[in-house]
């Protein structure tokens, strides 16, 4: 099996100031990297302050590029508003020729979301590259896109030789806007061996600890949109029936504080830590000291978290709601709940901690392996293969 050349152009990957930014990508990349020479070009907003048009530089801090060759390219704010998407643009071919005058020669272009595969397409065009575009955006069955954001995504979505939404849902929600395309789905990635059940509890189908608080995991962003305050709410409810868990969120956003003190007026406060934002390593080791893990979101696509939870061997209660169903797609994983139901999360908790001392962590994290580095990345090879040919 040859190795072929990958080039992500990306509109989300981690930055300094946002380290968990659009870290799915940088999942993916790891996954290629097992069959296939990958960098990443990530495309950044205007610079006002930027001397020159465009600026390119390779990232070297290794905890953003975890030994993937990694670019980004910031260009300078137009004078003219018309003129700043031309900019953007050219900020993307120039940053490309640098790469290639640099010795990496791409076989293949894979943009991730629309308003990267754009330029990757006219990339694509101009040097008779095949582009394949990753979309995870939940802009789309959220139904929040401008009329040119549409546009911009039925011209690239139609040119790209194949497109690969992360859920049937959202391929079902692009499709909903009238845009048609080369489509096959391909899920978000997991490191299966980051993230696997605790070594002690690896070897048997179930397990028991005497006396001791489940201890329930969300991991996510602090903002209304995951449904923490929806959380807060349920285990307020959970309370009145038994009170020996523990609620564990980690995760940062703009309305931390205000959920600090929604726990503390819901008189949840000795029983809920926030332990703000946390790198991978440290949420797969949450995550292995966990019981359950939840997330409420009021929408989301294809969320990250449920899989690593998965692969941690976590039974999992979330919202029914975009491609969770499609993970969390039979009882032994877990319950799925309407989207911002106070009461029948709070009836997806009991049951869950009523349950889980039956849990079987290994078969929970058996089903993970669909979405493992390995399995991830010899698919997109396969996509890659198949656009070459």
């Amino acid at each position: 099996m040859s190795r072929r050349k990958i080039l992500f152009i990306t509109a989300w990957y981690p930055t300094p100031s946002q380290p968990v930014w659009g870290v799915f990508v940088r999942e993916h990349a790891k996954a290629v990297r097992l069959y296939d020479d990958v960098a990443v070009l990530h495309c950044l907003l205007p610079e006002p302050a930027l001397p020159q048009p465009y600026q390119t530089e390779q990232v070297s801090d290794p905890a953003l590029t975890e030994g993937i060759p990694t670019y980004r390219v910031w260009y300078r704010a137009a004078p003219v508003s018309r003129t700043a998407y031309f900019r953007f643009l050219q900020s993307v071919n120039r940053a490309y020729q640098e790469i290639v005058a640099g010795g990496f020669r791409p076989d293949v272009l894979h943009a991730h979301i629309y308003e990267a595969g754009v330029p990757a397409v006219l990339l694509g065009k101009r040097h008779r590259l095949p582009v394949v575009i990753t979309e995870q955006y939940s802009a789309f069955p959220r139904r929040l896109l401008s009329r040119q954001k549409v546009l911009k995504a039925r011209w690239a979505f139609g040119q790209a030789d194949r497109v690969l939404p992360v859920s049937a849902s959202l391929q079902n929600a692009i499709e909903q806007y009238g845009i048609h395309a080369r489509f096959q789905r391909v899920p978000n990635v997991v490191d299966t061996a980051l993230f696997a059940p605790p070594f002690e509890r690896s070897n048997v189908g179930t397990f028991q600890r005497s006396n001791v608080p489940t201890q329930i995991l969300f991991v996510g962003s602090l903002i209304p949109l995951k449904g923490v305050g929806v959380l807060l709410e349920a285990l307020a409810r959970v309370q009145q029936q038994r009170q020996d868990w523990r609620l564990d969120l980690v995760g940062d956003g703009a309305d931390r504080e205000a959920f600090v003190r929604q726990a503390a007026d819901l008189g949840l406060a000795p029983q809920v830590t926030f332990h703000g934002l946390k790198t991978k390593t440290e949420v797969a080791e949450f995550m292995r000291r966990a019981d359950l893990f939840v997330l409420p979101s009021l929408w989301d696509n294809m969320p990250c978290v449920i899989v690593e939870a998965m692969a941690s061997g976590l039974p999992i209660v979330a919202s029914n709601v975009g491609g969770i169903p499609e993970m969390v797609d039979s009882p032994e994983l877990g319950v799925l709940s309407p989207p911002g139901d106070v009461a029948a999360l709070a009836e997806a908790l009991l049951a869950s901690l009523a349950a889980n001392a039956q849990v079987d962590r290994p078969l929970i994290a058996s089903r993970a392996q669909r979405f493992s580095l390995a399995t991830v990345g010899r698919t997109l090879h396969d996509v890659y293969e198949e656009v070459l040919a």
